[in-house]
């Protein structure tokens, strides 16, 4: 077996284990490179791509490597992958699903504490020594606790449902909307009420985004969904960051259709300083609590999901059918 590796060696190196992998498969590490004569240069004839779930993977290249069988994401990503291509070819499509969902519902729940309990833009008052300041100001303003709110999920896929059992933890009202509702059982465990969209993103105070990326969902909070929220409602996004229209996010901040908003994403990555969430003015710039799309990386996240890929590739390589196909085949 011959696998082209298109993500971070010392990542691969930190959270793999090596002695799992048998001793006559060749890795070739990639990196991060997009140019596909190059990558054809170090391993056209590889058997499997192992990429970062943000690493394009494109046509021309699927169709000119000759051995390939499977192209797997390190994470529950694979939009970056062209699957069309790979599914005309016969090649696997796999991702790491429901690998970091407990990762990634964490990371929901802090933001949602730090858009209320405003961290961000506490920490910079207090290195600004206007600690007396803040706590004054937000002591009159009020500062929301987190098992007063009514949170909306939208997306009920693994990630969904790990956050609203961590919600249950703080004894927050919980409903939630999918394209597919659950089974009456799983809505009693997870003590989540569903409501059509339009009456959640009405009723809820917190909305929290768990929506896979894909031309469904591109754009999936636009302006019109925004004027149906309450003005006092939060928005917060570990899912990708197009799945909110940006633009009408910074709109629907600048009027007041929405308070605050907690964004582990945004559009396009890598982020660059020119985006215009990054160019808001300053009335606006503490409404936006960012995180570095760190929700799903962590070492736990990690290791699960290393351990899973070379599963899948020796899957392969003793010809059966891998696990967690993504593209039809």
């Amino acid at each position: 077996m011959k696998i082209l590796i298109m993500t971070l060696k010392q990542r691969v190196e930190r959270f793999s284990d090596f002695s799992a992998i048998p001793g006559n498969w060749q890795l070739v590490f990639a990196g991060f490179e997009t140019d596909t004569q190059k990558l054809l240069e170090m391993g056209g004839d590889a058997d499997v791509i192992f990429a970062d779930a943000m690493q394009p993977v494109k046509r021309d290249l699927i169709e000119a490597m000759p051995n390939l069988k499977m192209i797997h994401s390190e994470g529950v990503g694979y939009d970056w992958i062209d699957i069309e291509a790979a599914r005309e070819k016969g090649v696997f499509v796999c991702n790491n699903a429901a690998a970091n969902s407990k990762a990634v519902a964490e990371q929901a729940i802090m933001l949602m504490l730090a858009v209320l309990r405003r961290t961000v833009e506490g920490d910079r008052m207090v290195r600004a020594a206007r600690q007396i300041e803040a706590k004054s100001k937000w002591s009159l303003e009020g500062i929301r606790e987190l098992w007063t709110c009514h949170v909306g999920i939208i997306g009920m896929g693994a990630i969904g449902r790990e956050t609203a059992k961590r919600l249950n933890g703080f004894e927050a009202k919980v409903s939630y909307y999918s394209r597919h509702r659950l089974s009456s059982d799983l809505e009693e465990e997870l003590q989540a009420a569903y409501l059509p969209l339009d009456e959640l993103l009405q009723t809820c105070d917190i909305i929290s985004l768990h929506l896979p990326s894909n031309a469904e969902t591109k754009n999936f909070m636009n302006l019109d969904r925004f004027r149906l929220i309450r003005k006092s409602a939060i928005l917060i996004n570990t899912a990708r960051g197009e799945v909110v229209n940006q633009a009408d996010l910074i709109a629907a901040l600048k009027e007041g259709m929405i308070a605050r908003a907690g964004l582990d994403t945004i559009s396009p990555e890598p982020v660059q300083p020119d985006n215009p969430l990054l160019q808001l003015p300053e009335e606006l710039y503490t409404k936006i609590t960012f995180s570095p799309h760190i929700g799903g990386v962590t070492e736990q996240a990690f290791k699960q999901m290393h351990r899973f890929v070379w599963t899948n590739i020796r899957r392969i390589d003793a010809g059966k059918r891998p696990k967690n196909i993504v593209n039809g085949l």
